[in-house]
Parts: C-alpha cells; structure tokens; sequence
C-alpha cells in the first residue's frame, strides 16, 4: 500500500534534517524524488545518498518564498519526469526572539518561508496534479500551531505560520477534493533536528520541555518521515484535510 513505484515527489527543505529523511524515505519507498533547498551543493549530496541506496533522485535549488524560483522547480521537474505526484511542503524556519523585540523584517521572513512558501509550492504542484486528476500534498506543520492550549515564548512568528499552515491544509483539501488531490498536514512536536539546537544548548530548558512530553524524549525524524510515506501513498486515499500530531504526548499531557 505504501508503494510509490513510478511516483514523482518533490521534497522542500530537504538537504538536512526531516526533509532529508523525508526524502530518503519516500526514495526507498520508489518514488522518483526533487530534492529541493537552498544550496544546490547539499541537496546534491543528498541525492547522491539517495542514488547510492538504488533509488532516483535529482537536485533543485529553490527558495520557496520566492514564486519565479518555485515555478523553476516545478518545471525542471516535468521536465525530467513529466509529472508531479507528491509535494512534501517542509521548507521552514525558526528564530527565537522575545516578541517585544521582534522586528517587521524576522516576521516577514519567517511567515515568507513558512507559509507563503507552503502557498506558492502548494499552488504550482496542484497545477500540474490538477491536469492528471490526482496527487498529495503532506504539509508539515507543527505542535505550535495554536488551538491546543499550550503557547510557546519566544516564537511568535513561527507559531502564526504553523497555524495558517493547519488552516490552509483545511481549505486546500476541501477544494483540491475533486481534482483527486489530497491534502494533509503533520504536526511534529520536539524532532531531533538542528532547529532545535538552541533548546539543546540550554540543558534546563531541554530538561524542562521534556518534563512535558510523557514519552521523555525527542522524536527521531524518521518517526516524522513515516508518516509522510503513508500520507503520500495509497494506504491513506480516505484521509484529506486531516492533521496529524506525532508529539511523544506533548499535547495530551
């Protein structure tokens, strides 16, 4: 059922951490995969991974927040492939700054990347899987995405992004539905990745997030990337408008 033989899929964000993983995933899983980041130079060692374990992947430089770099992407990649399949939306950023000190440039920046970038990506693909009557679209959002009861200091910028993520994953599965495009979101909570270096650096603080989580650890992102390939794949052709909590309990405790 998790089978994406033939599958072309784009990855965001995908020259280190989840997105890495995501696409290391989705590669074994069959899929011919767009590794798509910032540095050509890493996504190429990416792809170089990804060939050397017997799958097909190619690298695009692309900055989601920028719409002609997206529109590239897109096109490079029916070029090569024909097709768009899967859009994995991971490309994101996270700066921590109290809120009174937050300047109108760090706003713009991350609701740019995190959200805008989610938008433009989004659009393009469903585009091309709009023609083709069929495709998904797995965002990846996160625990402070608001709504749950917990707020988080210091992010207030990502926070906003992560929540218009979640809503426009609503919005998107409901008018993608009949073009056959399903649109889902995953909502991690604390992924060992290096965005959450700072939290690490500060063992009361990591001491303190923990004391939270009921399963007392950091995920691991193939935890993450696991469900990426089911929400990818046919295993889940019922699910759309969907978002999925992977926290170690966070939010239920």
């Amino acid at each position: 059922m998790a089978d994406l033989k033939n599958k072309v899929a784009i990855i965001t964000g995908a020259r280190r951490g989840m997105g890495r993983t995501h696409a290391l995933t989705l590669a074994k899983a069959g899929a011919k995969v767009v590794v798509s980041d910032i540095s050509q130079e890493d996504c190429e060692k990416v792809v170089e991974e990804i060939k050397k374990d017997g799958g097909q992947a190619i690298a695009i430089k692309c900055d989601v927040s920028q719409k002609s770099e997206v529109e590239k992407m897109i096109k490079e990649t029916i070029k090569k492939w024909g097709r768009v399949d899967i859009l994995v939306n991971n490309a994101g950023i996270c700066q921590f700054k109290p809120f009174l000190e937050l300047s109108e440039e760090e706003w713009d920046r991350t609701i740019n990347v995190n959200l805008k970038g989610y938008f433009l990506c989004a659009q393009a693909a469903a585009q091309e899987m709009a023609k083709q009557k069929s495709g998904a679209i797995v965002n990846i959002a996160s625990v402070a995405m608001g709504q749950q009861g917990i707020g988080f200091a210091n992010i207030a910028h990502y926070c906003a992004s992560k929540g218009g993520v979640v809503g426009m994953t609503e919005a998107l599965a409901v008018e993608l539905a009949p073009y056959n495009i399903r649109v889902n979101a995953i909502a991690p909570g604390m992924i060992e990745t290096p965005m959450i270096d700072p939290i690490k650096s500060d063992p009361k603080s990591l001491e303190g997030l923990l004391s939270r989580v009921p399963m007392r650890r950091v995920g691991k992102p193939q935890e993450i990337s696991n469900m990426v390939l089911f929400l990818s794949s046919e295993a889940s052709s019922y699910m759309t408008g969907s978002t999925v909590v992977i926290d170690g309990g966070w939010l239920a405790g």
